[in-house]
């Protein structure tokens, strides 16, 4: 081989070896920098858990806003129902109490007359009572004891069961099923041999 061909050899190798732009160009496009997608996959999920957090944020106002108003609502609610409870009341108790003051300014001197009078007053008051839902404890002789609706004042030998009621001394009254006052009651005391069952007063 001659000194020309060797050297025109020599530069096809090393034009071989140097990439062309077109290369170049084609390397940087399949190259993507790592570091720059993390960065933009890292700002995507920080957006869409930031968007995620203010709507959670928005919906706990919104719950709490509702929750308030509720109370409020509740509150204003059971103002107003004591105070229609109480006015109903007095409603009811206003002709009681005409009837009383009409009893006192009769000057008949009739005795029928005023019992007449105290027996209208004490069934108006009696509806009164009934309409408020208020009903009497009137416990009969030899009921159970009920220490929820019973106060025994004493225990009294008797023939009846222990812990029966003997005697009513003062009527209980219940409001709605609850005990407003309980009945003043005696009840039979336990007799020789015979021990006291639940329910007594002692």
């Amino acid at each position: 081989m001659t000194r020309d061909s060797q050297t025109d050899t020599a530069a096809a190798q090393q034009a071989a070896a140097q990439p062309t732009p077109a290369n170049d160009q084609e390397t940087l496009q399949g190259g993507a920098d790592p570091a720059a997608a993390g960065n933009d996959a890292l700002e995507q999920a920080l957006k869409a858990a930031q968007t995620e957090l203010d709507a959670l944020k928005d919906q706990f106002l919104r719950a709490k806003a509702e929750a308030e108003n509720v109370r409020r609502r509740a509150e204003e609610e059971g103002a107003k129902a004591r105070k229609f409870a109480v006015e109903s009341m007095a409603q009811e108790l206003l002709p009681v109490k005409d009837s009383l003051e009409a009893a006192l300014a009769d000057s008949s001197g009739s005795i029928d007359a005023l019992k007449k009078g105290v027996e209208l007053t004490l069934s108006q008051l009696r509806g009164a009572f009934e309409r408020s839902r208020i009903q009497e404890l009137n416990p009969a002789a030899g009921e159970r004891f009920d220490p929820t609706r019973h106060q025994a004042i004493a225990s009294v030998p008797s023939q009846q069961p222990a812990n029966t009621v003997v005697s009513v001394l003062q009527k209980g009254y219940l409001l709605a099923e609850r005990t407003l006052r309980p009945a003043l009651v005696t009840v039979a005391a336990a007799q020789s041999g015979e021990s006291a069952d639940a329910g007594s007063p002692n």
